[in-house]
């Protein structure tokens, strides 16, 4: 029974550890490139030199406008904000109470008169706190997104994402949002700048991202609800 109660116990140590264990990082849905349709081939052209589907412009560079085409989007985020905050309250009240009187005559107490009956009240409350907050990001690169769709008014929405493997894990960018047309430069990249709607993600899996993480306990302790 001993070795059976032995064996029990470490086969649940074992399926803990596995549950503790960071799982491999799947590429996230919303972020899956999206494919053009498939178009069905049209009848060979009875001898002309252009195509009769397509499109064909001698003037103007290839520039991705349709779903399913490429864009290269330049990363150049940079974010700088700072806040302090100083509180402090106070506040003091003192109540005083006479001594009564008791047929005509002033009621100091049981003894020889002079002590009274100690009926006063007098209450001091205070507040101080303060906070200061400061804190810059800043992120460099490029990262090459799909249009997923063609709005109406022209307006491209694009998404990607792009995994890296690196030391002793993994890093991730994932970035969707608006693009105009116009802003798309003649070698098929946008700045981040750009981006309406912009959703932009940049985190990593593994030991090194482990790391700079707090425990379960100490995210205990940390949390808002926490009392005390």
């Amino acid at each position: 029974m001993r070795i059976v109660s032995s064996l029990a116990g470490i086969t649940c140590l074992v399926a803990l550890v596995g549950c503790v264990q960071v799982q491999p990082s799947r590429p996230e849905p919303l972020y899956a490139p999206t494919y053009p349709d498939v178009a069905v081939p049209e009848p060979a052209s009875g001898g002309s030199l252009f195509p009769t589907s397509g499109t064909l412009d001698l003037y103007v560079d290839r520039k991705a406008l349709r779903v399913g085409d490429l864009l290269t989007i330049r990363l150049e985020e940079s974010t700088s904000s700072s806040k302090s905050a100083d509180t402090s309250i106070s506040k003091a009240s003192t109540t005083s109470i006479p001594n009564p009187t008791l047929f005509g005559k002033v009621f100091n107490g049981v003894g020889d008169g002079n002590d009274g009956l100690l009926n006063g009240l007098e209450t001091d409350n205070g507040f101080n706190g303060s906070a200061a907050s400061d804190q810059s990001n800043s992120l460099n690169g490029t990262i090459t997104a799909v249009i997923a769709k063609v709005l109406p008014n022209g307006l491209m929405q694009v998404q990607g994402e792009k995994w890296l493997q690196l030391n002793r894990g993994e890093e991730f960018v994932r970035i969707s949002g608006l693009v105009r047309p116009e802003d798309v430069t003649g070698n098929n990249t946008v700045s981040s700048l750009r981006l309406g709607d912009a959703r932009i993600a940049y985190s990593g899996t593994g030991e090194l991202a482990d790391s700079n993480r707090a425990g379960w306990l100490t995210r205990f302790f940390l949390n808002p609800l926490f009392p005390f």
